[in-house]
C-alpha cells in the first residue's frame, strides 16, 4: 500500500492506494516545530483508519510544513516509522508536495496561502531556495494568520467599523484577557490567530474586508513573488483554503502586478496523489 500525505499546520491529508482502491482520510496537523516524535506517533494512533492499514503500508510519501531541515525529517520519519514500522518511509517539505502538484515537472512559481505562507520557485527539476517561509511571528504575509491577527488588532484597537464590530463580537465573544493567553500561553497560537481570519469569509464585500485583503496579498506579491527575477514571465501557482476562498481577490492583485496567474487549489493532495503514483509507475488509479 502506498500513502501520501500533505500536512499543514491545522490538517493533515492521506491518500492511500492498495489493490486498485483509494483511501483518504485526515488527522490534525503534523508540524516537527510543535510536535516531537512521540506525539506525532500518537497523534497518528487516534486515527482507525490508520491502524486499520498501518501493517499493510510499504511506501509512505509526506510532505509537510516544518519539514525543511535534516533534523525536523528525521523526527517526523521518526513518528511515522512508529505507526508504519514496514514501510519505506520520506519525507520532505510541503512546498515540494505543493510544486508536485501545482507545477509537476514545469517550470513556475509555487506559493502556499494557508495557516501560513511560502514561495518558491521551480525550474521543472528542482525548487530553488529563496529567503522566505520565516513563520508567523516574522512572515506569513497574506495567510490565515496573518489576515487573523489584521482583524483581530483593528476590533482590539477600535479601527473596525461600527457594524463589523457588532457582528466580529457575535463571532468571538473572548475577552482580551483569553486573547492574550491564547497567544502567549498557550500551544498553536498561529492556529489561533487563523482562526479569525474566517471572519472575513462572511463579511467578504464589505469595503474594510476588501481592503485588508487587498493590502494583505499585495503585500505577499511585494515581499515574495517580486523576490524573483522571472516573476512576470513564469505562471504563479497557489495552494491553500486562503488562497482558495479569496481567489478573486488574488487574481485581481496578481494581474494588477502582471503576473500570470496559475493553478489555484484549496488543497494539494488529490493532484500530489497521482503526481506520486505516476511516479512510481501507478498511471491510473482509482478516484
Amino acid at each position: 500500500m502506498i500513502i501520501v500525505a500533505d500536512s499543514g499546520s491545522s490538517k493533515t491529508d492521506w491518500m492511500g492506494y492498495l489493490n486498485g482502491e483509494v483511501i483518504k482520510f485526515n488527522t490534525p496537523g503534523i508540524n516537527p516545530y510543535f510536535l516531537n516524535e512521540q506525539e506525532i506517533s500518537k497523534l497518528i494512533k487516534k486515527n482507525e483508519t490508520i491502524t486499520q492499514y498501518a501493517d499493510q503500508v510499504t511506501e509512505i510519501y509526506f510532505f509537510g510544513a516544518g519539514c525543511s531541515s535534516p533534523d525536523k525529517h528525521e523526527v517526523v520519519s521518526n513518528g511515522l516509522s512508529d505507526v508504519f514500522n514496514k514501510a519505506f518511509i520520506s519525507v520532505d517539505h510541503d512546498l515540494l508536495g505543493s510544486v508536485y502538484a501545482t507545477c509537476g515537472n514545469a517550470e513556475g512559481l509555487n506559493c502556499i496561502l494557508g495557516t501560513g505562507s511560502n514561495i518558491c520557485y521551480f525550474d521543472g527539476k528542482k525548487i530553488h531556495d529563496g529567503h522566505h517561509g520565516l513563520g508567523y511571528v516574522l512572515g506569513d504575509e497574506g495567510s490565515g494568520t496573518f489576515f487573523g491577527k489584521k482583524v483581530l488588532l483593528a476590533y482590539l484597537y477600535n479601527k473596525m467599523p461600527a457594524e463589523l464590530a457588532v457582528e466580529f463580537k457575535k463571532s468571538y465573544p473572548i475577552e482580551k484577557e483569553q486573547i492574550i493567553t491564547n497567544i502567549y500561553q498557550k500551544p498553536f497560537p498561529n492556529i489561533f490567530l487563523a482562526g479569525f481570519s474566517r471572519f472575513m469569509a462572511s463579511h467578504k464585500n464589505h469595503p474594510f474586508i476588501q481592503e485588508i485583503l487587498k493590502a494583505g496579498f499585495q503585500e505577499f506579491v511585494d515581499t515574495n513573488v517580486k523576490d524573483y527575477p522571472k516573476y512576470k514571465n513564469i505562471p504563479c501557482h497557489f495552494v491553500g483554503s486562503i488562497a482558495y476562498y479569496y481567489q478573486e481577490e488574488l487574481i485581481a492583485v496578481l494581474e494588477h502586478n502582471d503576473i500570470e496567474p496559475g493553478k489555484i487549489l484549496q488543497k494539494p493532495i488529490d493532484e500530489l496523489f497521482s503526481f506520486i503514483l505516476q511516479k512510481e509507475g501507478i498511471a491510473n488509479h482509482a478516484s
